[in-house]
């Protein structure tokens, strides 16, 4: 079972469909097709959104295809030509949803995964997975739930006295809507610079980070990528939790954000050290006034429905190798930790399900030899 629709998912549907797995749908008696003679098996994609797009589908209006961060093409079927100022939750969306029917991915949605669990103590026994319209049986699950259902908000003291308005990059819709009011921006990412931009232009802002962001002047050449990607999958590996890509590759100095420098958009400040009624207390001890505080404070992996198996390790993380979890060869997660970026999540796809066919082909010769 593939869970998730998004680029990750899409990408293992793909491969499992280019290996020979025949697409199923339903529960119970009705889950897998007619097995054709060489098929090594069948697969099925349920997706929590109501379409296509994956998180795409939630984007803020006002990322355009011209600023939106480095798109790749799906497998087997590239981007149709690309209009800049088309938003990219549109965009994106349409492309997702051509690329399901194209191929006949028949992914089932809205399901939203509540629990994977084993249905027996055998590391070779099969995985039970309960949904909101039943419950599958299957010999591997691809996990492809990306990160957008779970914001992550950092907890400050006086939080809950604020009297203005809190909300996560994930509640964003537009700049209009904070004009004539203090906005003050937490985070140190793409995201949070690129709304400073935004916002900017239309109020005024301030700009809270721990530390001040790695700025690049140039575009990676694939060697400082390649290094980039190897520090983030060297965490997962340990069973650490994942870092972003960006966290280790740092911010380009775009014409956009170059102009918001020029504002003083970019002036950023050290963080406040709590959150009073009408604004925050900075670290020197004086007041900022603020009507709205955007946290643009990053995301979690959506693993919850993963709990069962007890996949976490001591180090709040979970070790991986690969795609695979180290410690359970049936679940692979794609779209995690050094497969986020959308050319990782592509390659995730492909070596998830290599790795799955490894595993049956070396279960039927444990199997041939006993």
């Amino acid at each position: 079972m593939v869970i998730g629709a998004g680029q990750a998912g899409l990408s293992a549907a793909y491969h499992l469909q280019r290996r020979g797995f025949l697409a199923a749908g339903g529960t119970g008696e009705n889950a897998a097709p007619a097995m054709a003679e060489n098929a090594p098996g069948s697969y099925v994609v349920v997706d929590a959104e109501a379409g296509p797009g994956g998180a795409w589908r939630h984007r803020w209006q006002s990322l355009r295809m011209a600023t939106v961060n480095g798109i790749s093409d799906l497998p087997g079927i590239p981007k149709p030509d690309v209009d800049p100022a088309e938003p990219s939750s549109a965009f994106l969306s349409r492309y997702f949803g051509d690329y399901e029917s194209g191929l006949g991915l028949n992914i089932l949605r809205p399901v939203k995964v509540r629990s994977v669990s084993r249905e027996d103590d055998r590391p070779s026994g099969r995985l039970r997975i309960e949904t909101s319209v039943g419950s599958w049986s299957a010999r591997a699950v691809i996990n492809a739930t990306g990160t957008w259902t779970r914001p992550f908000w950092p907890i400050y003291p006086g939080q809950s006295s604020f009297r203005g308005r809190q909300l996560h990059v994930a509640d964003y819709v537009a700049a209009e809507e904070f004009r004539g009011q203090h906005v003050i921006v937490v985070g140190g990412g793409i995201s949070a610079v690129g709304l400073l931009d935004e916002i900017s232009q239309v109020t005024t802002t301030s700009w809270f980070t721990r530390r001040e962001p790695v700025w690049r002047d140039a575009e990676f050449d694939r060697q400082a990528g390649h290094d980039a990607v190897a520090l983030v999958e060297e965490r997962v590996r340990q069973g650490l939790p994942p870092q972003s890509v960006v966290s280790v590759t740092g911010l380009i100095r775009t014409p956009s954000l170059r102009a918001a420098a020029a504002r003083g958009a970019l002036n950023r400040r050290e963080m406040f050290t709590a959150i009073e009624p009408d604004g925050v207390r900075l670290a020197d001890g004086s007041f900022l006034a603020a009507a709205v505080i955007l946290w643009a404070t990053g995301f979690r992996a959506e693993l919850e429905h993963l709990s069962p198996l007890h996949l976490r390790g001591t180090g709040g993380g979970i070790a991986m190798d690969g795609t695979q979890v180290a410690a359970e060869e049936r679940v692979h997660l794609v779209g995690y930790g050094p497969s986020s970026s959308t050319i990782g999540a592509n390659r995730a796809g492909r070596a998830a399900v290599a790795g799955i066919l490894r595993m049956f082909d070396r279960r039927a010769a444990e199997e041939a030899r006993t």
